[in-house]
Order: C-alpha cells, then sequence, then structure tokens
C-alpha cells in the first residue's frame, strides 16, 4: 500500500507535528514522509482537507461476545464496529463460552485478529469461568498474550483473590481490572438509586455499591504493595466504569497518594441521566446505570483533570430476545463502538486534543502497548475523522442493534482508518 494523504491536521500530543497541518505520505505499512506539497508520484491519494489525523484509538473495553455467543456478535462483525468507530486495537473482555481462562480461547481469539485492519487483544480472566472462585493459569495466560486480567462484567468479590491476583500479577508487569460493584447491594437492582427508580417502583442500585467496594480494593492496592519493591509506576489496578461523586473522589485521592492506579468511564455515561429512564426504554438500561447530574458532573470534572485516564465504549451486544421486554427483564447494555468518540465530543466537556489522548497515549500507557505516533518512521497505525462533522447515525455494522442512538444526529465522524497496511474510508 503506497497512499498519499493530503491537507490533513494532526492532532498527536506526542508528535512533533502537533496541530499541524501536513501531507502524510504512508508506504509498506509505515509513515514513510510528513511535509507539505509532497510528491504523490503512483501513490493512491486521499483529500484530508477538513479532517484530522492521529493515531489508532484504543478501546479499553469491548464485549466480543465471540466464541459461544456469535448471534449477538462475532469476532468479524465486532472488527467491522470498532473500524466504523475509529478504533484500530480493541480489548476483548473474557466473558465468553468458553470463558478466556484457557490459552486455546485466548489464542483463537489473537489468531483471528492477526493482521488485520482491527488489532485484538484478549484480557484473560482471572478466575476459571470468571465466576471468582478457583485462579486460572495467570503466568501461563500472560505468557500467551493476554493483555490484561480481568472478570470482566463479574467484579471480583472475594477481597483475599483480589489481594493475591494483585500480589501475582505484579512480577509479571502485568495488569489487572476491576469494575467496582458490590453485587450484595445491587441485587435484583435495575437503575440507579434514587427519586426517580422510586418515582417507578424500580429497585435501585445505589452509589454506594460502587464507592464500597472501590474502598476496597484501593486499600488492598496499598496494603499489597507494602509488601514488595517492585516498580509501581505504571498501573498496577485499573478501575472500569466509574460513575459516581465519591467514586471519583477515591480515584484522585489514591492518585495523590502515589497509587498506581488508573481508570476509566464509557463514553455514553454521560449521555443521559436516571430521569431519562422514565420511559423505560430497554436500550438505556446499563450497568453500571445512569446516575444523577452531581454524578455526571464529578465525571467530567475528573477526565479534566486527569483523575480519568480513558474513555471507553463499553461496548455490550445483545440480541434482540434480550432486549425487546419488560425493562426487569432485560439484559444490562449498549452497542456503542461506533458512537464512542461522538458521545465523547458531545458530552464530555473536553477539547478534542484531549479526547484524542484518552483514547489513544493512555490506554496504550496502561496496557503496557507500544507507542504509537504520528510520525516519520512509526507505524501507519491512523485514524482520521472530523470533530465537527454532523451526521446521522443510521446504521450499526454490529449484529446487534441495541443502542438509544440509532437514527439520532451526532457531532463528531469518524472518517478512515488505517492500521497493519491496511485502510478503510467511511463517507
Amino acid at each position: 500500500m503506497k497512499l498519499l494523504v493530503s491537507s490533513v491536521r494532526v492532532i498527536d500530543k506526542t508528535s512533533p507535528f502537533n496541530g499541524q497541518i501536513k501531507d502524510i505520505l504512508i508506504e509498506g505499512g509505515k509513515i514513510k514522509q510528513i511535509g507539505d506539497n509532497l510528491d504523490a508520484g503512483n501513490a493512491q491519494v486521499v483529500d484530508g482537507t477538513g479532517l484530522s489525523v492521529s493515531a489508532g484509538w484504543v478501546d479499553m473495553r469491548v464485549q466480543g461476545r465471540d466464541p459461544g455467543f456469535e448471534h449477538k456478535e462475532d469476532l468479524h462483525s465486532v472488527r467491522q464496529a470498532a473500524a466504523h468507530g475509529g478504533f484500530t486495537e480493541i480489548v476483548l473482555l473474557p466473558n465468553t463460552q468458553p470463558v478466556v481462562d484457557t490459552k486455546d480461547t485466548l489464542n483463537y481469539i489473537r489468531h483471528s485478529g492477526f493482521g488485520g485492519l482491527v488489532t485484538l487483544h484478549p484480557a484473560a480472566a482471572v478466575t476459571k469461568k470468571a465466576d471468582g472462585v478457583d485462579f486460572t493459569e495467570m503466568m501461563d495466560l500472560h505468557q500467551a498474550g493476554a493483555v490484561a486480567f480481568t472478570d470482566g462484567e463479574n467484579p471480583v468479590q472475594n477481597a483475599d483473590l483480589l489481594l493475591k491476583t494483585i500480589l501475582y500479577l505484579r512480577p509479571l508487569n502485568a495488569l489487572l481490572i476491576n469494575r467496582p460493584e458490590d453485587r450484595e447491594l445491587t441485587l435484583y437492582g435495575q437503575m440507579h438509586e434514587g427519586v426517580t427508580s422510586t418515582l417507578v417502583g424500580m429497585k435501585g442500585m445505589p452509589a454506594l455499591a460502587e464507592e464500597m467496594m472501590l474502598i476496597r480494593d484501593l486499600k488492598l492496592l496499598e496494603y499489597a504493595l507494602e509488601k514488595n519493591t517492585y516498580d509501581t509506576t505504571a498501573p498496577v489496578l485499573h478501575v472500569s466504569l466509574l460513575s459516581t461523586v465519591r467514586g471519583v473522589e477515591l480515584v484522585r485521592e489514591a492518585k495523590a497518594k502515589g497509587l498506581p492506579v488508573s481508570a476509566d468511564i464509557a463514553a455514553h455515561q454521560l449521555a443521559f441521566e436516571d430521569k431519562d429512564l422514565i420511559g423505560f426504554d430497554t436500550n438505556l438500561k446499563i450497568n453500571p446505570p445512569f446516575r444523577s447530574s452531581e454524578d455526571n458532573a464529578a465525571l467530567r470534572q475528573g477526565l479534566a483533570d486527569g483523575t480519568i485516564d480513558a474513555i471507553v465504549s463499553d461496548h455490550n451486544p445483545h440480541d434482540e430476545e434480550s432486549k425487546n421486554l419488560e425493562f426487569d427483564h432485560a439484559d444490562f447494555g449498549i452497542t456503542a463502538l461506533e458512537t464512542a468518540f461522538a458521545l465523547a465530543v458531545m458530552h464530555s466537556g473536553l477539547v478534542v486534543d484531549d479526547i484524542v489522548e484518552k483514547l489513544t497515549v493512555q490506554p496504550r500507557r496502561i496496557l503496557r502497548l507500544p507507542e504509537v505516533s504520528v510520525a516519520e518512521g512509526a507505524p501507519a497505525n491512523l485514524t482520521f475523522f472530523d470533530p465537527n462533522s454532523e451526521w446521522i447515525f443510521g446504521r450499526s455494522y454490529s449484529k446487534s442493534k441495541n443502542t438509544p442512538f440509532l437514527g439520532q444526529t451526532l457531532k463528531g465522524q469518524v472518517r478512515g482508518v488505517i492500521n497493519n497496511g491496511k485502510q478503510e474510508w467511511f463517507q
């Protein structure tokens, strides 16, 4: 592939060309030259006028569903949805059937993504079947290529298991991802516990469930690190899907103490509040649930001051039979890969440069992935987008359509991706 993209604005804080409008010549899977009025020669030419380019985006939280639930999503459709969302690399949670708790299942996922436009990074389960009882062979899974360890949709409820996992992973320089939720407190819960849940008569999921579990996790992290001398410059614990005022405060306090912790939020978390569930739209049923305006304000502040490191899609596809039924029987989750960037532009309160950083630099740092930059000689792992363009989300490339955004006008459009010598452009 030899390609010249002309007159495109570079948005990459790590690039010497950040903020400049340049031509980019790509050849052999690498950025050969960046400059002005470059000679295209025999290269394919794409007019980048009005577009921006950054390093390829990384999504740290995706439910791929394959193997086992291919009727909801498979590895082909999830890569299509990811590409249309601007993501060139995605982390797949282990909650498949079978669970990603052996090298065979891990390698099935990794190999299916080799050399493709979207690189797949499987996360392996902490416990067998992700059921919180017995440990997996984490050292073997780490050596086989697991990018992180998590029970995914199942927060680790056992404190001793979490503590021993931190102690076990530190010598490997491996990452533990956990979503803070005390499931005893959220049992049978359907939405955020508050005025709206009372008005509509649904069992609430209190903010306390997140806060208590997060206090526990951070205390265990601090306790574990007192007992070893390993370098802690990289995050050891990644807190996924923060949603509450106190949750943000706890991560902020932990970072101020120097604890090696990082955090993310889902882009759609900021698009709604609990009061929006009065209409019982099951596409708005997620976990953690949409919370109050005060919680959303705290999330925006956490993004702005760096307490929250990354933005994820939390892509969670479901078939029609899992969503099109009574609210209290519907599954939690939104199909979210294709809308994550637009929702971040519309609702995060961040300037585009900072949004891009939370989709590129920070996820790679947290996951220990190689750095990617818009620079000469670097791999051509790139996302092209127009942050100011309005577009109608008229079609999803996911197998599942459980999203409240279909047919809606969004701002911030992905226009193309390049990775592993492959390219795809969108209108």
